[in-house]
């Protein structure tokens, strides 16, 4: 890092994972989560679930970092979320946010890693946020559809499908993410959880990972029900068949006993 006592924290969610054994860009600074330098300055902190955080990295150094990472990034996010703070060291501060920058007694990079945790939640789950947000613009429709008809339509059994495949997308995404466990790194420097958890409460992570949880919940249970629902009609529809294919046996036996043989 640099000697400059600010410098810009910055994450980007480039996929839904990368795959960070693969790495073979040079000796890391620190693993767990994985941090390398970045040539021309500045460090980025690598996680499996997509994430990067550059800390003191200027835009081109930015593009030409992602650009070769790219072959171990999997479905890769056009155009990705980012999320970005400032950093100040100061060796007389208290950690944490202050304003709007975190303030650090100094770059160590275990330091930078906690903060680089908390910005890679914080940006999943901005992502995941917004997502939603359109999920439940879709659901809407649905609801007073299914008010004022009684039944789902084709194109709303189109939508429930996409709902589900998003839900089952993002459950494991979530999931991977771990966004309610505390970083690894805190079992080997304890002393830096008190940073790690004024963090998180500044960012609202688990208050926001809660929400988003119990949105995938209602999305999920709409689903459920929609779909139960076109199950039902099916099934009404054919035991509707069946009764009409009695009915017509039933008068092609009555033809038989009283009009072919009077």
């Amino acid at each position: 890092m640099t000697d400059r006592p600010d410098f810009k924290a910055r994450a980007v969610l480039v996929g839904d994972r990368i795959d960070i054994r693969s790495w073979k860009g040079g000796e890391p600074l620190a693993s767990y989560p994985l941090t390398v330098g970045v040539p021309g300055g500045g460090a980025a902190v690598l996680f499996r679930y997509g994430v990067v955080v550059f800390f003191d990295v200027t835009e081109p150094e930015e593009t030409v970092f992602l650009e070769q990472i790219a072959p171990l990034v999997g479905s890769r996010f056009p155009p990705p979320e980012t999320e970005e703070t400032e950093i100040r060291i100061d060796p007389r501060t208290t950690e944490g946010m202050q304003g709007d920058r975190i303030h650090l007694f100094n770059d160590d990079v275990n330091r930078l890693q906690i903060v680089a945790d908390v910005l890679s939640k914080s940006v999943i789950l901005a992502f995941y946020e917004a997502k939603i947000a359109g999920s439940f613009d879709r659901i809407e429709p649905l609801a007073l559809e299914l008010q004022r008809s009684g039944r789902v339509t084709g194109k709303a059994k189109e939508l429930v499908r996409h709902i589900g495949a998003m839900l089952i997308s993002e459950h494991l995404m979530v999931g991977r993410v771990a966004v309610g466990e505390k970083p690894e790194l805190l079992w080997t420097r304890p002393e830096l959880e008190g940073l790690f958890i004024r963090l998180e409460d500044e960012f609202e992570i688990k208050e926001r990972h809660e929400a988003l949880g119990s949105k995938l919940d209602l999305i999920g249970r709409t689903a459920q029900t929609l779909t139960q629902l076109e199950q039902t009609r099916r099934s009404l529809r054919l035991e509707l068949y069946i009764v009409l294919l009695i009915v017509a046996e039933i008068i092609i036996m009555l033809y038989e006993i009283f009009l072919r043989h009077p």
